[in-house]
């Protein structure tokens, strides 16, 4: 199956950086790993590894969004024997700041030529868009947190205008995360740079899971050699 181009529109959302913490900072571009979401979202896929292995290509359309700062009320629940279950609101709220991007036009294309399943993310994408009752999902459709709701996402028209690619370049200096690891909440990141023209190395694959971690040496073992 051929890649696919689609075309998302954004009115307000954020994509807060991993080691953002009271100052909620923001990514200037959508990572892979949100874009990833936000498709499996769209097709009504709730398996995180269901389509791994997919390689998304992403590019901005127009000028980068501007960046607003609000206050916004946050909760930090404090887990312990002695506060499990219990958030007063005047103990655990404060007000912080966050950054959110406005006006965000992103296209996105899908190549599933790499997947590991069987049914590809380019062919339950291309039939969410023409024959959506086909599908079963729940909830808005998002782009990074729950309350940034797309305005639409349909095919790419040319009409939608020119495209500044995300390329693979390990001495760029945009650095997005490709994938979070839920458990952990580690992630493995990709730096990237500009290209007004689209190239293979746009593309960027979702990796697969990594192979389960070897047991750790017993007490006393570290160190011995055979």
């Amino acid at each position: 199956m051929q890649p696919i181009q689609l075309y998302l529109d954004c009115p307000c959302t954020s994509f807060p950086r991993s080691f953002a913490r009271d100052y909620k900072e923001t990514y200037r571009y959508p990572p892979p790993s949100t874009l990833y979401g936000l498709l499996l979202s769209l097709v009504g896929e709730t398996d995180m590894a269901a389509h791994l292995g997919v390689k998304l290509a992403i590019g901005i359309i127009g000028d980068d969004p501007p960046i607003s700062r609000i206050v916004r009320k946050q909760r930090h629940h404090k887990f312990s024997k002695t506060h499990m279950g219990i958030y007063p609101t005047s103990k655990f709220s404060k007000p912080n700041h966050q950054e959110l991007l406005t006006d965000l036009n992103v296209t996105v294309q899908i190549d599933s030529g790499e997947e590991v399943g069987t049914v590809k993310l380019a062919e339950r994408v291309a039939i969410a868009l023409s024959t959506p009752s086909q599908i079963t999902r729940f909830g808005g459709l998002s782009l990074g947190e729950s309350w940034a709701m797309v305005n639409g996402i349909r095919p790419y028209r040319e009409t939608d205008g020119p495209v500044r690619w995300l390329v693979k370049d390990n001495r760029g200096l945009i650095s997005l995360p490709i994938w979070i690891d839920r458990k952990t909440g580690q992630g493995t990141f990709q730096r990237f740079d500009w290209s007004d023209e689209f190239q293979p190395d746009c593309f960027t694959k979702i990796p697969a899971l990594l192979k389960a971690a070897s047991k750790p040496q017993k007490s006393g073992q570290a160190g011995k050699t055979s």
